[in-house]
């Protein structure tokens, strides 16, 4: 797991919880993505019914459609929640939501190159997963560690100042696991996108082998 599916309902003062929104419209990222499938477990955790979706991709223009009125309620991004509240402050809601361990990103590869590959892939995933565990000590780390010819050190110079606070913010609200997310991940994947209708079948009958190979992970967090 790279990331948790950390999004946050917001509102205009029209609302002040989620089950306020029965019945309302809603404006979410794309039909079947993750913020839909996010609508999908609230439905279904609090036996509400949300009225019409509308999908407007990107965190950032949902937030301008709802400081322009165009919409009531959406779902965003860790990064524009604490932007539009501190830009906004007063004039907006963070609905309460249940606490979220699914993946919103994760890594992916081919079983057959991993095995056939171990050892270099045993590499990078210890690599990877001594960056999270520094970054929950000192998220400043990104920064300081970035090779300015690099990736990163492309970025925009407005970017690349926010890089502390964003790693900051990030770590503060649980956007990532320092141990790669493993067994309490794969679960919490298997029942959330079952929940929100994106895999068939008993998330309890579906096993965590069909869909993940821990050996990696479990190398690295030996």
């Amino acid at each position: 797991q790279l990331s948790k599916l950390k999004f946050f309902p917001v509102s205009s003062k029209k609302y002040s919880k989620l089950e306020d929104l029965n019945g309302e419209p809603i404006m979410l990222h794309s039909r079947g993505g993750g913020t839909d499938s996010i609508a999908n477990v609230i439905e279904e955790k609090l036996n509400i019914k949300f009225g019409k979706r509308s999908y407007v991709p990107g965190s950032s223009n949902r937030v301008a459609a709802l400081v322009a009125g165009k919409a009531d309620a959406t779902i965003i991004d860790l990064s524009n929640k604490n932007k539009l509240m501190k830009i906004h402050a007063g004039k907006y809601n963070v609905l309460p939501m249940f606490e979220v361990d699914a993946s919103d990103e994760a890594l992916f590869a081919n079983l057959n190159w991993i095995k056939a590959n171990r050892k270099d892939v045993d590499i990078f995933v210890k690599a990877l997963v001594s960056v999270y565990r520094d970054m929950a000590k000192d998220p400043t780390i990104i920064s300081r560690e970035t090779n300015p010819k690099g990736p990163i050190g492309q970025l925009p110079k407005e970017v690349l100042g926010n890089l502390d606070k964003f790693y900051s913010d990030a770590v503060e609200g649980g956007l990532y696991d320092p141990n790669g997310g493993g067994l309490k991940a794969a679960k919490a994947d298997l029942e959330w996108y079952s929940k929100a209708g994106q895999l068939t079948g008993d998330a309890a009958s579906l096993k965590i082998e069909d869909f993940w190979y821990m050996d990696p992970l479990n190398n690295a967090t030996k």
